[in-house]
């Protein structure tokens, strides 16, 4: 039986006069709302709230939320909470029940699924749908079996599997600060004044107005390409658009350059949100029952452009800076940063490194058009190439529209229309659509015809297709959706989607999938294989070669694209090595240069690699180890990574570091900052910190010292920063120095030149916890840190967009 008050213990436990959190009362009036306040009372939780019956039911969920689908999270059952707690962020006193910093984590609606209701709660299964700005799609409390004096409800969080499942701890990770008023849990707990993140007011962008840029384009392939170094995103139906922002701005093109701004008003006053001048790539969308809509899309433009969304996928320029020479992921860090806090009508489209399949299953059960694959590494260039791709769920493409043919229905201006394409010798016949058109449709195409008719067909057709048929002039393109082409190379079952006003009837051309190549042979020949590089476990420079050659792909999304300095055991790691950053012309074409200031103003050319032969070239040279930059070649003066080095002192055992390795990550968490743990292969562990490239190096370098010192005063029993060995007896190094200009560190995926052959691996804070050693995986293990490169878990190691907090 339900208690007369469901609030009466959440009163009893609190004093009102002590702490700051609302006294309890029924709400009269039902919502929807949900809410995640993270909580460090006794022990970090995060508490999970859903509005039923004019209270928030709660769950303390230990280990936070995970978007792993197999994934379970402990859920608490605690005591209902009053709505107006929903807005409660700030300090509990300690001695007071719940004593310690609460955040506002995650704030939305939820819904129970289609013949689900929020009553099933009462039977111990409750499945929903949460809009958050955090946790969105569908999910899962399930109660467990009640236990033998059991003194709260346990149940079971677990999320569903569709287009948000991610990555395990995706979540907790890198969701640190609150979405009320963006401080952090340290700067909570220190009341720091609350700033209420609002959305941007509109203001004049400053800076000139970047010029139109052509658009790099997708080749269309019939499957999804594998591997951790693609980036996967949904395919948007809708208008392809470059927003341009500046001091003459906003101003919208189309894919061909066309001025469209005025046929988007909705998007331009967004873009008017957003700080300095900029060039955005992205998607102009309009929605219907919650899926992109081509034509809604072009109902919303005929009906004065409002209601529309534009997702930004990519950003050419910012500022004065061009954007184009960077990898992609580095150019989408910066586009989500841009796009904080900006007017909700352009949204960051986000993207899921490695298991795209699964991605692009799931959009097409959901009835979306498919997917877009993007090499993380690649530039951006205006041509198309086969750096993006486009996997399509169903076939669908444009078409010339050359005639229609009348019907005898009344009230229909057309049975069908008849299409072409381009081929080598101009237009040719290419087939009927006479499904998809509604009403306004049909008057909306008459009119157009009547203005380009003709007495002559543009193109030969079949008899019996041309008989009766009116002639349009080719200027009018449609998009149509159909099952295939047909030995003749015409449609069937092909119904019509909208008129493209964005492209040129002489663009128009048969897409035809290319299948996925075979990974290429590599041109660089490997000498002397047999060579014994390792000689306690007998691996050889071949075996080193084909690790490489194996985990290349996984591998250059972190060695490609930065100076790097070699270590060279050309007999063998048990031999003389050296290291190595400049080329003296012995490694070939394959590796190349960038020229760099050195601090005496010279100019030497340091080494970067930016593909598997220039990996292998290094290889062949007798390279074991790559160590890399904290920035690119295309902004070497700017970190895009930070690496904490914890070096422990001879004798100290692994936990030790595990240990030290998760505080940094708590204290790195407190002032703002995500950050991922690499296996360094040897001793240690490294605390990777990414980086929008934005602070320049002496920043960086000093914020790095400065964060290094204070936790070597705070616990100097435990830490030192303090480069000299006889102050790290029984501590650990805090090496800060390798983020500096012109020092490096080891990469991921890079094998180490000490015995058994170890490599430096990604892993999770999750996983971490039950790993024994830096030295877990070896070279032998390619097939398995390939695997685990594609898995849920590392999916999206080492990418946040973030800054340096200031200290």
């Amino acid at each position: 039986m339900p208690e007369a008050d469901p609030l009466a213990k959440y009163n009893a436990k609190r004093d009102f006069a002590k702490t700051a959190e609302p006294a309890g009362a029924i709400a009269r009036t039902g919502g929807n709302r949900f809410m995640v306040q993270k909580h460090d009372a006794s022990r970090l939780h995060w508490d999970f709230r859903l509005e039923i019956d004019g209270v928030l039911k709660s769950w303390a969920v230990t280990r936070g939320p995970s978007l792993d689908p197999d994934e379970k999270r402990l859920a608490v059952r605690t005591e209902d909470h009053p709505l107006s707690y929903a807005d409660f962020e700030g300090t509990i006193p300690q001695g007071q029940y719940g004593g310690g910093t609460v955040m506002l984590w995650d704030d939305g609606v939820w819904e129970p699924i289609e013949g689900k209701s929020a009553k099933d709660l009462e039977k111990g299964h409750l499945h929903f749908r949460l809009d958050g700005e955090r946790m969105k799609g569908e999910w899962l409390l399930i109660r467990l079996k009640p236990r033998v004096k059991e003194k709260a409800e346990n149940w079971l969080l677990r999320k569903i599997d569709d287009q948000f499942a991610g990555a395990t701890d995706a979540l907790v990770e890198t969701g640190l600060t609150s979405i009320k008023t963006g401080r952090t849990m340290q700067e909570i707990a220190e009341g720091k004044k609350a700033e209420k993140v609002k959305k941007a007011a509109p203001r004049a962008a400053k800076g000139k107005l970047p010029t139109f840029h052509a658009p790099q384009l997708a080749t269309l392939v019939d499957t999804v390409p594998t591997g951790n170094d693609w980036l996967h995103e949904v395919k948007y139906d809708g208008y392809r658009a470059l927003l341009a922002i500046g001091d003459k701005g906003p101003k919208i093109y189309t894919r061909t350059g066309l001025d469209w701004t005025e046929k988007f008003p909705g998007i331009a006053e967004a873009a008017a949100t957003l700080p300095g001048a900029a060039l955005i790539d992205g998607e102009i969308v309009a929605f219907k029952q919650g899926k992109p809509d081509f034509s809604t899309l072009q109902e919303a433009i005929s009906n004065g452009g409002e209601g529309l969304t534009m997702f930004a996928f990519d950003l050419l320029s910012q500022g004065d800076e061009d954007l184009t020479k960077l990898p992609l992921l580095a150019r989408k860090e910066r586009l989500r940063a841009l796009l904080e806090g900006v007017d909700e009508r352009i949204q960051f489209s986000e993207h899921i490194q490695g298991a795209g399949e699964k991605l692009f299953e799931t959009m097409c059960r959901e009835g979306y058009e498919g997917v877009v694959s993007k090499r993380a590494d690649a530039p951006y260039r205006g041509a198309r190439t086969k750096n993006w791709l486009k996997i399509k769920c169903i076939h669908r493409q444009e078409f010339v529209i050359i005639g229609w043919t009348p019907s005898s229905a009344k009230g229909r201006g057309f049975r069908s229309l008849l299409l072409a394409v381009n081929g080598k010798d101009g237009l040719v016949y290419a087939g009927k659509v006479g499904t998809g058109f509604n009403a306004a449709t049909l008057d909306d195409l008459r009119e157009r015809f009547e203005k380009i008719a003709t007495d002559d067909p543009p193109v030969k057709v079949p008899r019996p297709e041309a008989r009766g048929a009116k002639w349009v002039k080719p200027k009018l393109i449609a998009e149509i959706a159909f099952a295939e082409f047909t030995a003749e190379n015409v449609v069937r079952h092909a119904s019509f989607i909208g008129l493209r006003e964005d492209k040129k009837a002489e663009d128009v051309v048969v897409e035809k999938p290319l299948p996925q190549p075979e990974a290429p042979v590599s041109s660089i020949k490997i000498s002397s294989r047999e060579r014994v590089i390792y000689p306690e476990s007998g691996l050889t420079k071949g075996d080193l070669a084909d690790y490489y050659a194996a985990v290349a792909p996984i591998a250059l999304r972190w060695v490609g694209n930065r100076p790097i300095s070699l270590v060279r055991c050309p007999q063998g790691r048990a031999k003389q090595c050296f290291f190595q950053k400049h080329d003296a012309g012995s490694f070939g074409e394959q590796v190349h240069h960038v020229d760099v200031r050195e601090k005496d103003g010279s100019v030497e050319p340091y080494l970067y690699v930016d593909d598997a032969d220039g990996m292998l070239a290094c290889v062949q040279m007798g390279t074991i180890e790559f160590h890399g930059w904290g920035s690119l070649v295309a902004d070497i003066e700017k970190p895009d990574r930070l690496v904490f080095d914890l070096d422990p002192d001879e004798g100290l055992d692994f936990e030790v570091v595990k240990k030290a390795a998760v505080d940094l990550k708590d204290h790195l968490a407190d002032i703002g900052l995500t950050s991922w743990p690499l296996l360094s292969g040897g001793k240690g562990v490294h605390v990777v910190v990414p980086l929008i490239p934005k602070a320049e190096w002496p920043e960086a370098r000093s914020f790095c010292e400065r964060f290094a010192r204070a936790l070597a005063q705070a616990e100097p029993d435990r830490f030192t920063a303090n480069l000299k060995k006889l102050n790290r007896k029984g501590k650990i190094f805090i090496d800060y120095l390798r983020n500096q200009r012109g020092s490096t560190a080891v990469l991921p995926y890079v094998a180490r030149a000490r015995e058994g052959a170890p490599v430096a691996a990604p892993v999770t804070w999750t996983e971490l916890r039950d790993i024994d050693s830096a030295k877990r995986f070896t070279i032998r293990d390619a097939a398995e840190l390939i695997e685990r490169a594609a898995s849920r878990a590392l999916q999206g190691w080492g990418e946040t967009a973030q800054e340096l907090p200031d200290l």
